[in-house]
């Protein structure tokens, strides 16, 4: 059974740092392109940063230059590094395996950051 679970959120000050992680259990994690998505409140979920079976990495342009993303196939485990965290950036994180329609997603993981 295919399982995504996030972990790393947490309050934080503003300027601060956050590594989340998606450790996948059920699939096969090296052919998926991996994402991390996030919902702020009153708002749509939008995509943050993407990383594909081969290592190719996207990101959105609000998180470039603050936000890594990166794997380790043999953990099964995303980690998404967040760096120059703003109060805007503050949302439930989500990972997602293999697309928004038919993929897979974890639970989520709620990241504060205070002004």
């Amino acid at each position: 059974q295919a399982q995504l679970v996030e972990s790393g959120g947490g309050l934080v000050q503003s300027g601060g740092s956050l590594r989340l992680s998606c450790a996948a259990s059920g699939i096969m994690f090296r052919i998926y392109t991996i994402s991390w998505y996030r919902q702020a409140p009153g708002k749509q979920r939008e995509v943050v940063a993407a990383i594909t079976s081969s290592g190719i990495t996207n990101y959105a342009e609000f998180v470039k230059g603050r936000f890594t993303i990166s794997r380790d196939n043999d953990k099964t485990t995303v980690y998404l590094q967040m760096t120059s965290l703003k109060p805007e950036d503050t949302a439930v994180y989500y990972c997602n395996a293999g697309g928004v329609e038919h993929g897979y997603w974890g639970q989520g993981t709620q990241v504060t950051v205070s002004s």
